[in-house]
């Protein structure tokens, strides 16, 4: 792997948040708190004007903040996030423009007006990052860019779209790297770790990307990795359920190179040490 490739995910200072009796202090919680009207992604996405793919999104991406979830785990909106974001200069089309994508090399040289190859060359030397992916009938990984990134890149970048590719890129072709999935992860781990000040949900986000092998090594306590494995991130919205094809997928969710892992472990290593301390300054028991 190229020295210079950096992943996309950065490690912030730890939350200040204690993940302590967790169900208890959700259920006081929301005991003391005057109760607010919660409604399910479907009729948040219709009021908003969205597909369920493109609210999904815009979670992602931090657009609209979902409420507290259902029993099932199944996200809920509060009337307040909604009406925010209706209130939205540009409303809807300018969320509609934000959560905009498009599947495949083919639909992502359209936007940026290059071919295929040279679409492909460019997200497979990261320049270029995914925000999401499907797996179709083949099993094979189709990449999603968002359309309004790709027309800012066209932009900002108009040099990459024609000529030869540089130096550094005719190096990673030769040695056929591919950083998609990598920088696909280190994106996703980014927007959630962004969701979440609770120490304890950041690094079972970290947690996620790693191999067992190596959460085990970061957290001898089989205890922690209950609570880290319990409050592990969802799969991301359009992860298929067929077994064979969910196969492929999360192996997409795993890194890969060992300067990854060990960036994973360290940070991984980082955020327990914060959040072990920050249940003890606090006197509040931490994961049992």
């Amino acid at each position: 792997m190229n020295s210079d490739v950096r992943v996309c995910a950065v490690l912030d200072e730890p939350g200040r948040v204690v993940p302590e009796a967790r169900a208890e202090q959700r259920a006081e919680t929301t005991a003391d708190a005057p109760r607010e009207p919660l409604f399910g992604a479907v009729r948040a996405a219709r009021e908003l004007g969205l597909k369920r793919g493109e609210l999904a999104r815009a979670v992602q991406l931090g657009l609209v903040r979902a409420g507290p979830r259902a029993p099932g785990g199944a996200a809920r909106f509060t009337r307040a996030e909604v009406d925010r974001v209706r209130a939205a200069e540009g409303f809807p089309h300018a969320l509609r423009g934000r959560v905009e994508t498009v599947a495949g090399a083919d639909a992502a040289a359209e936007v940026l007006g290059i071919g295929p190859s040279r679409l492909t060359r460019l997200a497979r030397c990261g320049h270029l990052v995914p925000i999401g992916y499907r797996i179709n009938r083949y099993r094979a990984v189709v990449w999603l860019y968002l359309a309004a990134e790709l027309r800012e890149f066209a932009v900002r970048e108009a040099g990459m779209l024609t000529g030869i590719a540089s130096p550094a890129d005719r190096e990673l072709i030769a040695a056929r790297t591919d950083l998609r999935p990598r920088a696909w992860r280190g994106r996703h781990v980014g927007l959630l770790l962004r969701r979440t000040a609770d120490p304890w949900e950041r690094a079972a986000v970290l947690a996620s990307v790693l191999p067992e092998e190596e959460v085990r090594a970061v957290v001898p306590d089989p205890a922690e990795r209950i609570v880290l494995a319990a409050l592990a991130p969802a799969p991301p919205y359009g992860h298929p359920r067929l077994p064979a094809a969910a196969a492929v997928a999360s192996r997409l969710s795993r890194a890969q190179d060992p300067d990854e892992i060990h960036w994973y472990r360290t940070s991984l290593d980082f955020a327990l040490t914060g959040a072990r301390g920050q249940s003890k300054s606090t006197g509040e028991r931490g994961p049992t």
